[in-house]
């Protein structure tokens, strides 16, 4: 009898010993995966949200005097101090090793959620992998609008999509139209052709219809072309009033190397951010950028109104020696928020994860951008997100839309090539 109760005795101490090692490991570490293009053409977009991600770690992770999400405690609270560490992988624009590298996160790495990933297209896939293996999936900056319609439940995204963006740009065009006298008829369209243009291209002739604009070009390219005279040739033959383009980094600087070398300028350029609002295309661009225009979610002037931005983006700058932009601020944020959820989840546990993110309500004096709020519809849509407009000031990306917002009054028409 003696030797029974000794077992049992044994036995119920491992068992205690085991849950209080695992309650213990638990509360040392959260790891998350977060997949980019870290080499190739948009390699720069994967470091600056490298940085993007390590400044919002080290927010979570210390004490700072900030208004975000768990700023001012260290690590998890509700996990017992937990800190938050990413393991960071490279899809190289290739939505074959996005999924290697999901698979990866996923099976050997264990990470608790995935975030990313630059690129529409490789979000499509590594999302979908997420949903089959019920694992929440945060779109921190890809902005395909069919991204959050396929009735998917680990999908969630903190920013505005492109079509929210597309409409936004033809609001602005009617705004402006009325506070300036103009009369703006005609657009064309300039997309590259992953899913990233496909969509803001379906997006943008569905609301130039609704609009009342004629579309007199629309032109396809190859994303990563080396070429962009036929497709400049054909915009300069179209003369529309206002170009939207679509368009990653290395294409936005081609595209208006190319310009200048056909003497082609429209009267507006409307960038749907990505490349048009990269650091890297105004030191490559310089002043040949100036008055350029994107849609945008986020700009340093807005620190005006919201002293955290300016106080966030100085932690940032000590990473990145640059300041924060439309996509690392999202991507800042959107880890914030995963963290949050976590955190109110007080697991790490998918299902449990999983309702914390649903359950989701960030005020507007949380957020370092100028949503309404943070709160995720049943596609997994913040329905609070929207957009500004922005355009390229003297080196720098001021907000001119909202015109209350507006730092600069809007320059138009674009200055000739002979003006610059």
């Amino acid at each position: 009898m003696r030797k029974i109760v000794r077992s049992i005795f044994v036995s119920l101490t491992f068992s205690v010993l085991v849950v209080i090692t695992w309650c213990g490991a638990q509360s040392k570490e959260v790891v998350l995966g977060a997949i980019y293009p870290m080499t190739g053409p948009t390699a720069l977009g994967g470091e600056v949200a490298k940085f993007a991600i390590e400044t919002a770690v080290d927010i979570i992770n210390n004490k700072y005097d900030l208004d975000v999400p768990l700023a001012r405690t260290e690590g998890l609270p509700n996990l017992g101090g937990a800190k938050v560490r990413v393991i960071m992988m490279d899809h190289q624009g290739d939505p074959e090793k996005g999924l290697s590298a999901a698979e990866k996160l996923i099976s050997q790495d264990k990470v608790t959620a995935i975030m990313g990933t630059y690129y529409s297209s490789v979000a499509a896939v590594v999302s979908q992998l997420c949903e089959r293996n019920q694992i929440p999936f945060m779109s921190l900056d890809s902005s395909s609008p069919t991204l959050h319609r396929r009735g998917f439940k680990w999908f969630f995204r903190p920013g505005p999509h492109d079509e929210l963006f597309s409409h936004a740009m033809f609001e602005f065009m009617n705004d402006l139209q009325k506070k300036k006298g103009l009369r703006l008829k005609t657009i064309a369209l300039l997309h590259e052709d992953t899913l990233f243009g496909a969509d803001s291209a379906t997006a943008q002739t569905k609301f130039a219809q609704e609009f009342g604009y004629t579309i007199v070009a629309d032109v396809r390219y190859r994303a990563k072309a080396v070429s962009m005279v036929s497709e400049v040739q054909k915009l300069k033959s179209a003369n529309p009033d206002v170009l939207l383009a679509t368009s990653y980094t290395s294409d936005a600087i081609l595209i208006l190397k190319t310009m200048k070398d056909l003497n082609y300028m429209p009267k507006i350029l409307i960038g749907q951010d990505a490349g048009w609002s990269d650091p890297e295309f105004i030191r490559e661009m310089g002043k040949d950028a100036e008055a350029i225009t994107s849609r945008n979610v986020f700009a340093l002037d807005l620190a005006e109104k919201k002293p955290s931005i300016k106080a966030v983006n100085d932690l940032y700058r000590k990473r990145a020696t640059r300041d924060l932009t439309d996509n690392t601020s999202r991507e800042l944020m959107g880890t914030l928020v995963m963290a949050d959820a976590i955190n109110r989840a007080g697991s790490t546990d998918p299902q449990t994860v999983r309702k914390a993110l649903v359950e989701t309500d960030i005020k507007p004096e949380q957020i370092i951008l100028p949503w309404k709020g943070i709160r995720f519809g049943p596609d997994g849509q913040n329905i609070y997100a929207n957009p500004i407009m922005t355009q390229w000031y003297q080196g720098d990306m001021v907000t001119v839309w909202p015109f209350e917002m507006a730092k600069i009054n809007f320059v138009y028409p674009l200055p000739p090539w002979t003006g610059r």
